[in-house]
């Protein structure tokens, strides 16, 4: 049985999962407009070069932030727990239901947006929240895409899984 210090992280999936993460956070910096994407034009810095450089991703730009979302996300907390099988099934399910809920209250903007705790609106990140929801767009697609991402980031992780050790 591993005690709590035999704990490693796999670190393979945690580098995936950044790689991937940054690769969607491209589709804001250069293919959309800084006003609509919180961390480009927060704080005032703004780090946009939409206009300055050609459209990356085209239309795939659409959904590869809901895929890459999802997928990093399974990525990075699969290599930090260093899940098996059974963990790694966890993680994604527990992501999916995370990035479906935030896609699907975008269709119903106002009644997710009365969810948000008032307390959000006083923390780094999490005060936006609310306008994600109301000014967010649903689209079906990137309901695709997070179901596209849960299933390649669980199959990931399975083929990058440690031999041996317990659960």
């Amino acid at each position: 049985m591993k005690s709590a210090g035999d704990h490693r992280m796999d670190a393979i999936r945690v580098v995936i999962g950044i790689v991937v993460l940054l690769t969607g956070t491209l589709v804001y910096i250069v293919d959309r407009p800084a006003d609509q994407t919180y961390f480009v034009s927060t704080g005032g810095s703004d780090i946009s070069l939409h206009g300055s450089l050609p459209v990356l991703f085209g239309k795939l730009g659409g959904i590869l932030p809901a895929f890459s979302h999802v997928f990093a996300f399974i990525l990075i907390t699969g290599g930090v727990l260093s899940c098996k099988k059974k963990g790694c099934l966890l993680v994604a399910a527990f992501w999916f239901i995370v990035d479906c809920a935030f896609e699907i209250g975008q269709h119903f903007n106002t009644s997710a947006a009365k969810l948000v705790p008032e307390w959000f609106n006083h923390l780094p990140f999490l005060e936006s929240t609310g306008n994600y929801f109301k000014k967010g767009v649903f689209d079906w697609a990137d309901l695709a895409a997070i179901f596209t991402g849960t299933l390649l980031a669980y199959w990931v992780l399975v083929k990058t899984e440690r031999k041996g050790g317990e659960q």
